[in-house]
């Protein structure tokens, strides 16, 4: 190719590679919002990325195979916590299934399971009874399960539930929080597919707040995985 050739498609590369650049930066009201007041953090000296979540909701459902491919490769600076939302009797009674099955070392792979549960088979796990005929079926006891559920632990997991949810103005699930900061969600970001890009953009702008430098790049995982839910 000759050299002006070669300089023309070179320039031209790098005006789009500029362009898409641009495109990516994030628009405050648009693809995220800022919490005020911003919450203090537990996240250890790491960014703290926290979903609000429902088994009941279907955005979630649709949202979780990118969350979940994504969890499997955090970037060692970056904690995950996943907070299931208590906003009625039915959604709290999901919620003491996640932090129950947390709690007894089930939430893998039991925690995707429960979602299939809801959204695929029509299983409505916010009723105990049907609840405890899942669970067995699942080879999870019954009696030891109920136990978990009603133990100081559970409870108090739930209470905070509670607590975090107003302090984080949650008035819809999914939400995801990073840094007790930047909020986004599957409308947000514009699908469930595009929320983990968002979420790594607002993941580098908590560490340039914390004064951290980027940590190794992990494997891409902003690919749609291939089971996801439409």
């Amino acid at each position: 190719m000759p050299l002006v050739s070669r300089i023309l498609v070179l320039a031209l590369a790098t005006l789009g590679l500029a362009a898409g650049t641009a495109q990516a930066q994030l628009r405050q009201g648009h693809e995220y919002t800022l919490l005020n007041p911003p919450q203090a953090i537990d996240g250890g000296g790491k960014v703290e990325v926290i979903e609000f979540f429902s088994y009941a909701c279907g955005h979630c459902y649709n949202l979780e195979p990118f969350l979940a491919a994504w969890a499997k490769k955090l970037p060692p600076d970056v904690v995950l916590k996943r907070v299931p939302g208590v906003g009625s009797q039915a959604w709290s009674q999901l919620g003491q299934l996640y932090y129950s099955l947390e709690a007894m070392g089930k939430l893998d792979p039991l925690h995707e399971r429960a979602f299939d549960a809801m959204h695929k088979e029509n299983t409505n796990l916010s009723n105990p009874k049907i609840r405890e005929g899942w669970l067995a079926k699942q080879g999870v006891d019954a009696a030891q399960f109920a136990a978990v559920e009603k133990s100081f632990s559970v409870q108090s997991k739930m209470s905070r539930a509670v607590q975090l949810m107003g302090a984080y103005k949650i008035d819809g699930v999914p939400t995801i929080v990073v840094n007790g900061k930047y909020v986004t969600s599957n409308a947000h970001a514009g699908g469930p597919d595009k929320v983990i890009p968002v979420v790594e953009q607002l993941i580098a702008m908590a560490r340039k707040d914390m004064g951290l430098t980027a940590a190794a790049p992990a494997p891409a995982a902003a690919a749609k995985p291939a089971a996801a839910k439409k």
